[in-house]
């Protein structure tokens, strides 16, 4: 087959036209941009221009870098285009910005219309390679990451490199016990499921690769949100929906329901349970089905959700029923669901200290949510973190905990003002963050509300994937001496990002949807007039690094913005722990060094790393085997012994613990879609309730300080000299 790329001249609105490559033999589906998609990018482009903190020039030089981003995001592991491809469109390389600016953006899907065809071309040769016997005697490798890695420069080429994936993926399953039959199925499946889901990208998904391919270029956190990503993040935001309460997954072209909330239409309905499949939807008592048979899932999620108490119905196929089963119709009155999984979240640590007893108050907080347009509105009752938070405080002050732990690892960031909030139920009244714009101007963002709503020790666990509003919350706590920070350095984000709803700006009368740019307006600055910008939050008391720095943080951006330093905010200090530290550490060290579990989670550490630095695994099926043995032998060891340590544990949990752990280290070599529904929640939960090493060492080493200050009143008047103020309730 000819692989030449035809050089078409399309017509672009621009200053001077520009010839575009077009493939010769096009997919059946030819995306096209849509007259809002135009006009969406013709704002993004006058802002991030003009109101940026960055601000910069929509120009040829950001042309250039547009057109790199773009196609490392269609193809980061270079697995789709050829060399070749990415050079016929040298010659429009500097074009993006004409493009945009003439309103003619016919240009990026053409790209995206050649990486589809080329998508199908790869998955086909890929379908065919199962027919063939492929060798596992021979010593050759895999290369696991190839973002690094150069385009493939010939078609031979690329066929190689897809002959070693095919290889892989079935040595894997070959491995796990498949036969060949089985595994030419699973895989042959696999990938025929990989073309249906790049045939259900549509213009919308196109356009938000590449404005997010322009927004990125200029700085990491600013993004362009198409109407659905807009809608998905409203509700992250607010912890709420108005819908029937059911988590819906596709398989096998079906939806699925993989969880039913409690107390939602659906769960109180009692009809549906997991694994029931919905075909198709209807709205109101009178009106026909339409099929979501094969639809994309977040599709299917727009047509059940809706107002509140409006009726919504439902054709399913229970989970038993064969594909010619009966089907079931279930009615369901709409209402509002909270998404209680990403709320804070309260529990309580005992640890013995010699004959003393301690109990740890710990608060997980997978987000700073809140409810804008509630409290806008002056609902009573609007969800925010805060207020949660403060609810728990109360709880845990009833419990009579010794201190309290607030847990933000993976804690992404959410409401500023919720960090302000937060902040200020720790602290009597004062600054917690300082904000500069682009014009240099700085402000103050304080807790103006006297009174603590909790003035006991302190902690804050942190990881990699803390960043944002949770660098707020630990950087005030930590200016402050109000609280320990433990963990491993945050994620290094010290930005300050504004939506802006493109909608607003519509004609009245206009049905289109523009989306929502997020836009860094502002960087974050420390009250001491530090940043957390590239370098996080640096915990007071360390614990073992398990992420890969290099690849995930602020830091691994190429055009991240640097560390500075402002001038400090007048405040005073609510206490000085930093002779804690050298202590607690100490008794950490050597607390860890006795414990197994720290020991296994060094060794994985230790693991992980050298995997990454290779960068590629054996596709010899005696050196795969050989490696998975030693790998399993290890891990049945440690299973035991850990399961023989806990006497307090009976034979019949220990067998338990010891079958899930097997499952969970042994390679299966499928995808989560194409396990049992069953085992895959299962396996979900077993990891949910497995032991949580980094969570109960942070709770040790909060109890070692509040038993060092309660053992010497000095020290205690040293560390933590306020007074504690009117509790707020």
């Amino acid at each position: 087959m000819k692989k030449t790329l035809l050089m078409v001249a399309l017509a672009f609105a621009m200053t001077s036209h520009a010839a575009i490559p077009q493939p010769e033999k096009m997919g059946t589906t030819q995306l096209k941009p849509l007259a809002a998609q135009t006009q969406a990018a013709v704002w993004a482009s006058m802002l991030l221009a003009r109101h940026h903190y960055k601000a910069t020039p929509l120009d040829d030089a950001m042309s250039e870098k547009i057109f790199d981003r773009y196609f490392k995001s269609l193809d980061s592991e270079k697995l789709f285009f050829l060399q070749g491809d990415i050079d016929q469109f040298e010659v429009v390389r500097t074009k993006f910005d004409d493009a945009i600016r003439n309103e003619n953006i016919s240009l990026p899907f053409a790209i995206y219309n050649l990486y589809q065809q080329r998508f199908g071309e790869r998955i086909g040769y890929a379908r065919e390679l199962l027919k063939s016997k492929l060798d596992f005697t021979v010593e050759e490798r895999f290369q696991l990451d190839r973002e690094k890695a150069a385009w493939p420069k010939t078609e031979d080429e690329m066929r190689d490199l897809w002959r070693k994936r095919v290889k892989n993926d079935w040595l894997r399953l070959k491995l796990a016990g498949k036969d060949d039959k089985g595994i030419r199925e699973t895989l042959d499946k696999r990938y025929e499921n990989y073309e249906t889901r790049v045939k259900k990208v549509d213009s919308e998904d196109v356009f938000q690769m590449f404005m997010n391919a322009y927004a990125t270029s200029i700085e990491p956190h600013t993004n362009y949100l198409g109407p659905r990503s807009a809608d998905n993040f409203d509700i992250a935001m607010r912890l709420s929906l108005e819908g029937i309460g059911a988590v819906l997954q596709s398989r096998d072209e079906y939806t699925v329901i993989r969880e039913i909330v409690p107390g939602s239409p659906v769960g109180l309905n009692g009809k549906l349970k997991v694994g029931d499949r919905i075909v198709g939807v209807a709205q109101g008592d009178a009106a026909n089905f339409t099929e979501v048979l094969g639809w994309r899932i977040d599709d299917v999620v727009q047509l059940i959700r809706g107002a509140k108490d409006s009726t919504v119905r439902l054709d399913v196929l229970p989970a038993d029923a064969g594909p010619d089963g009966k089907h079931v119709v279930v009615s369901l009155v709409r209402k509002k669901i909270n998404m209680e999984e990403q709320a804070a979240k309260k529990s309580i640590i005992e640890i013995q200290d010699g004959a003393v007893k301690r109990r740890v108050g710990v608060i997980a907080l997978p987000t700073f949510y809140l409810d804008f347009e509630a409290r806008r509105r002056g609902d009573k009752d609007y969800k925010s973190a805060t207020r949660d938070v403060a609810k728990i405080l109360g709880e845990l002050r009833k419990a009579k905990v010794d201190n309290v732990l607030i847990d933000l690892r993976n804690n992404g960031g959410g409401s500023l003002s919720e960090a302000v909030e937060l902040t200020g139920l720790f602290i009597d009244k004062g600054p917690v963050v300082q904000q500069r714009s682009a014009d240099g101007k700085v402000e103050v963002e304080s807790d103006l509300v006297p009174g603590l709503a909790w003035d006991g020790p302190v902690g804050v666990l942190i990881n990699r994937g803390s960043a944002s509003a949770s660098e707020i919350f630990a950087a005030a706590l930590q200016d402050y001496g109000r609280g320990l920070i433990i963990g491993e350095p945050s994620f290094g984000k010290g930005t300050v990002q504004t939506l802006v709803n493109f909608d607003r700006n519509a004609q009245q009368g206009e049905k289109s949807r523009f989306g929502e740019l997020k836009m860094t307006i502002a960087q974050f600055f420390r009250i001491n007039g530090g940043t957390t910008q590239l370098r996080g939050v640096t915990p007071d008391i360390k614990l073992p690094v398990t992420s890969d720095v290099d690849n995930f943080g602020e830091s691994s951006y190429d055009n991240a913005l640097p560390w500075v330093a402002i001038k400090p905010a007048p405040f005073v200090p609510a206490g000085d722990l930093k002779e804690l530290v050298a202590p607690l550490q100490k008794r950490h060290e050597t607390r860890i060094a006795k414990d197994k579990d720290f020991q296994y989670l060094n060794e994985d550490i230790a693991e992980v790393k050298k995997l990454r630095k290779e960068n590629s695994v054996s596709l010899n099926e005696a050196v795969r085997r050989k490696e998975r043995d030693a790998q399993e032998a290890r891990a049945k060891l440690r299973e035991e012994r850990q399961a023989a340590s806990n006497a307090s544990v009976g034979a019949a949990a220990r067998t338990k613990v010891l079958a899930a752990a097997r499952v969970k280290r042994t390679d299966d070599g499928l995808q989560a879609d194409e396990r049992n529904l069953q085992t895959e929640l299962a396996a979900e939960k077993a990891a949910k309730d497995a032991k949580d090493v980094m969570l109960n060492e942070a709770a040790h080493i909060l109890s070692d300080a509040v038993g060092m200050v309660k053992t010497d009143t000095r020290l205690a008047s040293r560390l933590m000299p306020y007074m504690p103020a009117k509790v707020v309730d």
